[in-house]
């Protein structure tokens, strides 16, 4: 995470965008084990949690219940070049979005498990172009509980939220304009179009 405070923002709006578009992120704690993470699609909740589901092998499963977790989503992200820069007298840098949550940790009952993977697979169905959404009643339903005795669901409420959205934002308009452009050229248009929206 970047200390500069011009790369840092407090729209909750973006966050929930940022999390909720992008749907997946990782969960990390310190095991008696040493250091772990989880790779997990994510669910941000009207209050503001953030739910998942982990396989009950994952080596956080059995210690994530009752603990102090951090969560981390990554957004676009890009190499600046100092060619792009009016100016010869620049470093090459890298430009890019993540949010850290951190918070206690609960594990959800069966009911809720249930009732996250239904609304993450109805939320990621609804992007899906073509064919009618599938829905977790297609599944005959001894397979539906064999499977689900195989995962387990957890609950991180969000006690600290600690976002970079370093942009450029500590660079003239000009300069900015410029890098824009550069990445356009490059073909990270996501990156670039955030560099539009977010300006200082």
């Amino acid at each position: 995470m970047h200390p500069n405070s011009a790369f840092r923002n407090e729209d909750r709006t973006l966050f929930e965008a940022l999390i909720t578009e992008t749907g997946f992120g990782m969960v990390f704690l310190t095991t008696p084990d040493g250091p772990r993470v989880a790779h997990v699609p994510l669910l941000l909740t009207e209050a503001g949690t953030l739910r998942f589901h982990l396989a009950l092998g994952n080596a956080l499963t059995r210690h994530l219940d009752g603990a102090q977790a951090l969560a981390v989503v990554n957004g676009p992200d890009g190499y600046i070049s100092a060619r792009w820069y009016s100016d010869p007298d620049q470093v090459p840098t890298w430009n890019y979005i993540v949010l850290e949550m951190e918070g206690p940790v609960r594990r959800m009952d069966r009911a809720e498990l249930l009732a996250l993977l239904e609304d993450v697979s109805a939320h990621h169905e609804a992007r899906v172009a073509d064919g009618t959404p599938w829905t977790m009643d297609k599944m005959a339903r001894i397979k539906r509980d064999r499977m689900m005795d195989m995962i387990a669901g957890f609950e991180l409420t969000v006690q600290a939220w600690r976002p970079t959205f370093k942009l450029s934002q500590n660079k003239p308009p000009e300069e900015r304009a410029r890098l824009i452009e550069g990445l356009k050229a490059e073909g990270a248009n996501a990156l670039a179009a955030l560099m539009e929206r977010i300006a200082p």
